[in-house]
This record gives C-alpha cells, structure tokens and sequence, in this order.
C-alpha cells in the first residue's frame, strides 16, 4: 500500500551542510517547504516557496499538536500535506522532466521536507532533502560569516554625503569588479533620510544570507569594494567582523564640489520632492540633535521649494560634520586614502572613473 506522503520516516537521499554556494545551485531547483511566512523572514539563495502547510494551516495543525496530541496532528494535517504537494507538482512541476533534481528543506529538515521528498521521489524525480533544514543552514550562515571576510581584501570607498559612492560601487560592478553593496542589499541608503519608500528593508537574518550569499560567490583572489558604512545599515546590523575588517581596509576618498553633490543628492532623494511631507517627517527626527531653531528653518526651506538651499545646509550642518566624526575615527586607513575626484556624475561619467581605479 502506499504510504501517506505526511511520513514521518526520513527519505534515504539527504544531504548535511556545511554547503558551498557552488553545492546549492548545482540542484535544479531549491524548494523550501516551510510556510509562506518562514520563507519571508528568510531562505535558501534562491529558493523557492512550496508550502506544503499555509501559515493558517500550520498554525492548526500546531495547535492540535499542542492541545492534544501527535497522532491528532497528523491525521488533520496528512490530508492538507497531501492536497497542496498534489497542487504543487499539478500546478509547477508536471512539466520537469525526469533528470529534474531540487533541494528540499524545511526548518529542521523533517516531517514537511519529507513529505515532499517521499512524493517526488515517488513520481521519478531525484528530490534530495536538506539534512537539518533551514536551522542548520542558519547555523552555518552564523558561522561563516565570522571567518569569511577574513578571506578577502576590500577596498573601502569612502567621500562625504553625496559625494557619488554608492553610483561608484554599481559602475565598478558593471565594469566587473567584486561589489559588496550593503546598502543595496539592505534597502536602505545608510542615513536618517535613507530608507527606500518602494522597498522596505529585509529581517536581518535575510540581509545576513544576502553578505554570506555575495562573499560566497566573490573569487578571494581578487579585490572587493565596499562602502565605508556604519555598524548598522536603517535597522540592520552588519555582522561584526564584517564591519572590522572593513574598517582596517585600504581606502579610496571620492570627493566632489558642493554643487555636484547637491545635484546628486536631490536625484538619489527625489521622492522627498514629490511628497515633501515625509522630509518634514524625517526632519522632526533630528530635533534632538539641532534644536527646534535649525529644524523650523529647515522645515520654512522646504516650504519655498528652496530645494537647493535646503540640501546645502543639511550637508554643512548635519550630515559632514557627522561624516568627518566618525569616518576618521572608524577606518584607520581613511586620512591617507587615495582620492578620487568626482567631475562627471553622469552614469557614463562613473563608468569611466571605474575604469580608471580598476586600471
């Protein structure tokens, strides 16, 4: 007879990390089977979501399990298994063919890894199951990311507040350097004012995934360039060795006139000029650091359309002082960094001068 595909028996093909990112994507595919709101607080490099139980679903099935007892959960929880494995395969795998080969994995790689498992096997298809599941690659991420940025030599590109560092790091990537763009992986510009409206910003253990995912595919032979960022990033904590071998990295300075970096900033900003009322937000946040005297004129600038005006005293008041604070506080190597100057900020104009440091 066959057997329930919520079986608690393990299937024989597993595979234990510690993995490479190389082992991972040499699967077809990575099917992450826990529910839809595990997946979204973090997974796999490129997994993805086969709910075998929906949040609603799991939350009863672990209530029944809680309440009363193992047996009830099961006999509940096997017919829902069932019914989204079978939507699943009818819906997004019929077409696979019989080489097909996924990675399967739950949070501890047992009774929702392996149901999956036990019924792709059954069709044909070489489904492997992820010994320990998302814990136990959370553990090797943890792990991993305090020995890894040992490996590499970065390249700290710092400059003042609008002074084109994160249009850099993209030109150097596209010229083909290594980039580590935290901020890019965080969603988030690194500042009071930084946080991205159309994205907000990942938990940290998935900001965490996305650095091991990057270093883990970087060669450590050759240089990565990095921001010159804080300890956190909006609200995510770059993880602390990280951080420390940056700051005792080589270093190259951008710098920039007044008005190219005005003109840069209030590109990068330009959703505060469409709705000035979230600026008026963010600037209530810096009362306590310039009183309410700074932050009213500020506020009566904004209400001119003094656009200009307004960038040009938050960089004098608030944002250089704070640079020239902690960046030579921070990265030993910043006082004597290589400068770069910053003529052109057009994206070819970038381009160029990613040339230029990469030769």
């Amino acid at each position: 007879m066959t057997e329930l595909p919520f079986v608690r028996e393990r299937p024989d093909r597993g595979i234990a990390p510690p993995l490479t990112l190389a082992e991972l994507r040499a699967f077809d595919a990575v099917l992450d089977a826990r529910s839809p709101a595990e997946y979204a607080e973090d997974h796999l490099p490129d997994a993805q979501s086969v709910a075998v139980l929906d949040d609603a679903e799991r939350a009863r099935v672990g209530t029944i399990y809680k309440q009363e007892s193992a047996f009830d959960a099961k006999r509940v929880g096997a017919p829902l298994v069932a019914r989204n494995i079978a939507r699943a395969i009818e819906e997004r795998f019929a077409g696979m063919p019989k080489s097909w080969r996924p990675l399967v994995y739950c949070w501890r790689g047992g009774g929702r890894s392996g149901s999956l498992v036990h019924v792709l096997r059954q069709v044909g298809w070489d489904a492997v199951r992820l010994e320990g599941g998302y814990k136990a690659f959370r553990k090797q991420v943890v792990a991993d990311l305090e020995t890894l940025p040992e490996a590499f030599r970065f390249e700290v590109v710092c400059g003042p507040t609008g002074s084109g560092k994160s249009r850099l790091l993209e030109a150097l990537a596209a010229e083909g350097a290594q980039v580590l763009d935290l901020e890019l992986l965080a969603a988030h510009r690194g500042s009071v004012l930084g946080d991205r409206p159309d994205a907000p910003q990942p938990t940290q253990k998935s900001f965490e995934t996305a650095i091991w995912t990057a270093l883990s595919s970087f060669d450590r032979a050759r240089p990565v360039f990095v921001e010159s960022e804080s300890r956190k990033v909006g609200d995510l904590r770059v993880p602390a060795e990280l951080i420390e071998r940056m700051r005792a990295s080589a270093c190259l300075r951008l710098e920039a006139s007044e008005e190219t970096r005005v003109r840069l900033l209030r590109e990068d900003y330009e959703h505060f000029e469409r709705d000035p009322a979230l600026l008026v937000e963010k600037l209530e946040c810096l009362r306590p650091l310039h009183g309410a005297e700074r932050i009213d004129g500020w506020k009566a600038a904004l209400g001119r359309g003094d656009w200009d005006g307004l960038v040009r005293d938050l960089l004098v008041a608030h944002y250089d002082p704070a640079y020239a604070r902690s960046m030579f506080r921070n990265y030993v190597h910043a006082a004597g960094a290589r400068v770069v100057s910053v003529t052109q900020f057009t994206r070819d104009g970038f381009r160029a001068l990613a040339r230029s440091i990469l030769r």
